[in-house]
C-alpha cells in the first residue's frame, strides 16, 4: 500500500471514528494517557500474563496425555499446531479488522473462548476433542494478541520499546508459571484438574473489561497519532523485504523456541533419567530466563537501536545452541538459560521495528507477527515431533542449533532508528 492511499484510508478511519464517539480534546487525551498509561500497561501485561499461562499449560499436560491416550511423538506435536496455528490464522484477521474498526470490548470476549477450550479439554474423551479445545484455546489468543499490542502502543507513551517488552514479559512470565502450576495442580490430581485454570480465564475477563473501557476513551487519539505518523512510512518494495527478513528471524527464533517448550522435558527425560516434576522445574528456569531477555529487550532497543538487539540476539545465541547437544546435565541447565535470555530478547525488537516501518497499522503488524510466531512454533512443533519419532530427541537439537543462523540476514534491515528519532 502506498503511503498516500494508507494516510487517505487512516483519514476516513478517523472520520468514522469521530463520528461514534465524542469529541477529545488532544490535550486532554495526551494528559490522561499519561496519567493512566503505567496502570494501564501492568494491567494488560498481567493479561498477558494470565493467557500465556494458560496456553503454556497445554505442552506441561503432554506427559500426562500422551500417557492417557497413548500418544506418538507426531500426535503430540499436532496437539501443538492445533493451538499455534489456529491462533497464527485469525490474528492477522483481528488486526485487520480492528485498524478499521477498533473493538474495545473483544480482550474480554476472546477470554471467553479460552475458558470454554479449558473446560472441555479437562474432560476431553479422546484426540479429537483435545484438538477441538487446544484450538479453541488458540482462538482466544488469537483474538487477545493484536488488541492488547495496540493498547500498549497507545499506552506507552513513545517508549515503545518498554512498553511492547513490559507487555511481553508478562507473557513470558506466565509461560513460565505454567509448567510450574501444572507440575504441582495437573500432574498430581490428573487431566480434569485443568478446569482450575478456567478460572484465571474469569478473572482476565474482569481486568480486560476494564482496560476495554479505557481504551474506548483512548480510540480517537490512537487514530488521529496514526494518521499523523504514517508520513513516515519507508518505500512500500524497503518494507516487503524488511518484512520478510524479519518473518524469517521470527521463524528461526520461534522454531527453536518450540524444540525447547514442546520436547525439553522429553529431552531431560531421555537423556538424563531425570524425573516429570524435575524436568518440569527445569523447564519453568529456561522459560523464566525467557522472560527476563523479554523485558530486557525493548527498553535496550529504545536506547542504542532495535537493529543491534536484533544482531545480538538472533545471531549471538548460535555458538550456545551448538554447544548445547553435547553438554553434561549441569552444563545443559547453564546454556538453556543464556539461550533463553539472548534469544527472547529478539522479539519485542522485532515487533516494534515492523510497527514503525508500517505506521498506522499496529492491530495488522502486531497480528502478522503475534499469529507467525505461533504458526512457526506451531508448524516447527509438527515437524519436530515427525523427526523425533523417526529418529530421536538428540537428533531434533542437533538440528535445530544451525536456525540461529538465520540472523546473518539482519544486515539487509534498513536502518530506520535514525528517521524515527528525527519524526
Amino acid at each position: 500500500m502506498s503511503t498516500d492511499s494508507a494516510a487517505t484510508a487512516l483519514s476516513k478511519q478517523t472520520s468514522a471514528v469521530d463520528l461514534a464517539a465524542p469529541p477529545v480534546s488532544p490535550a486532554s487525551s495526551a494528559a490522561a494517557t499519561r496519567e493512566t498509561a503505567l496502570g494501564i500497561l501492568a494491567a494488560i501485561s498481567v493479561c498477558h500474563g494470565l493467557n500465556d499461562l494458560m496456553q503454556s499449560v497445554l505442552p506441561a499436560t503432554y506427559p500426562i496425555l500422551k500417557d492417557a491416550y497413548h500418544l506418538s511423538f507426531g500426535q503430540i506435536g499436532l496437539i501443538t499446531f492445533a493451538n499455534q496455528v489456529t491462533a497464527s490464522l485469525l490474528q492477522p484477521v483481528v488486526g485487520t479488522f480492528t485498524d478499521r474498526r477498533p473493538k474495545p470490548y473483544s480482550l474480554s470476549t476472546g477470554m471467553a473462548f479460552t475458558l470454554v477450550g479449558l473446560l472441555l479439554l479437562s474432560i476431553a474423551p479422546a484426540f479429537g476433542a483435545i484438538l477441538a479445545a487446544v484450538a479453541l484455546v488458540g482462538i482466544g489468543s488469537s483474538i487477545f494478541h493484536p488488541e492488547s499490542s495496540r493498547v500498549a502502543r497507545l499506552a506507552s507513551g513513545g517508549r515503545h520499546g518498554f512498553a511492547q517488552s513490559l507487555f511481553q514479559v508478562g507473557g513470558n512470565f506466565g509461560t513460565s508459571l505454567g509448567p510450574l502450576l501444572a507440575a504441582y495442580i495437573v500432574l498430581p490430581n490428573g487431566q480434569r484438574s485443568i478446569a482450575w485454570f478456567s478460572l484465571v480465564a474469569l478473572v482476565s475477563m474482569t481486568i480486560l473489561f476494564r482496560v476495554g473501557t479505557w481504551y474506548r476513551e483512548h480510540i480517537v487519539a490512537n487514530v488521529r497519532s496514526a494518521a499523523a505518523t504514517v508520513r513516515t512510512a519507508l518505500p512500500g518494495r524497503r518494507v516487503m523485504i524488511a518484512l520478510t527478513i524479519l518473518m524469517l528471524l521470527v521463524f528461526s527464533k520461534n522454531v527453536y523456541l518450540a524444540s525447547l517448550t514442546s520436547f525439553y522435558t522429553f529431552y531431560l527425560i531421555n537423556k538424563f533419567q531425570v524425573s516429570v516434576q524435575s524436568a518440569q522445574l527445569h523447564l519453568f528456569v529456561l522459560l523464566g530466563a525467557a522472560a527476563a531477555g523479554t523485558f530486557i529487550g525493548g527498553p535496550i532497543g529504545d536506547r542504542i537501536g532495535r537493529k543491534y538487539v536484533i544482531w545480538v540476539s538472533i545471531l549471538g545465541v548460535l555458538p550456545f545452541t551448538l554447544a548445547l547437544p553435547y553438554a553434561n546435565l549441569l552444563w545443559t541447565e547453564i546454556l538453556t538459560v543464556l539461550i533463553g535470555l539472548i534469544l527472547a530478547s529478539a522479539f519485542p525488537a522485532i515487533v516494534v521495528f515492523a510497527q514503525e516501518m508500517v505506521p498506522g497499522r499496529v492491530g495488522a503488524i502486531s497480528g502478522m507477527f503475534f499469529g507467525f510466531a505461533f504458526g512457526a512454533g506451531g508448524v516447527g512443533a509438527a515437524m519436530l515431533g515427525r523427526l523425533a519419532d523417526a529418529t530421536s530427541i538428540d537428533v531434533v537439537y542437533k538440528v535445530c542449533s544451525f536456525l540461529p543462523a538465520i540472523g546473518l540476514l539482519t544486515w539487509f534491515l534498513p536502518n530506520i532508528e535514525p528517521r524515527a528519532k528525527r519524526a
